[in-house]
């Protein structure tokens, strides 16, 4: 069929979105890498603050994220790979999915999600 209807790959069929519905093995490894140095450079923080002499308890963000914010090897397989979304059917919805997903944080969802 010819004009401004006529059929295109996507309405006949195929994928629309050349996203991969779930994350790759190498994705995984190198988002877990990427928590690791985000956790060792937190550590690097806190411990070069101590040594300086200057109290940590005046910084109440890093006294969060080195007391209370999960590293990565305590956190569990769906919260390293999936993030809180309201809109989704059970209220996750994959990480690699999400804008720019290599630069933000997401180790914290809401509590029993």
């Amino acid at each position: 069929m010819l004009g401004p209807f006529r059929g295109t790959l996507p309405t006949f069929g195929g994928l629309l979105w050349k996203r991969s519905w779930r994350m790759s093995p190498d994705q995984k490894s190198r988002l877990r890498k990427r928590m690791q140095v985000v956790d060792k450079n937190i550590e690097v923080l806190y411990e070069s603050l101590k040594i300086q002499g200057q109290e940590t308890t005046g910084h109440p963000k890093l006294d969060y994220l080195m007391h209370t914010f999960p590293k990565e090897n305590e956190m569990s397989a769906t919260d390293k790979y999936t993030t809180f979304n309201k809109n989704s059917k059970n209220y996750r919805k994959s990480v690699h999915h999400v804008p720019k997903w290599t630069k933000l944080s997401f180790r914290e969802n809401p509590k029993y999600f």
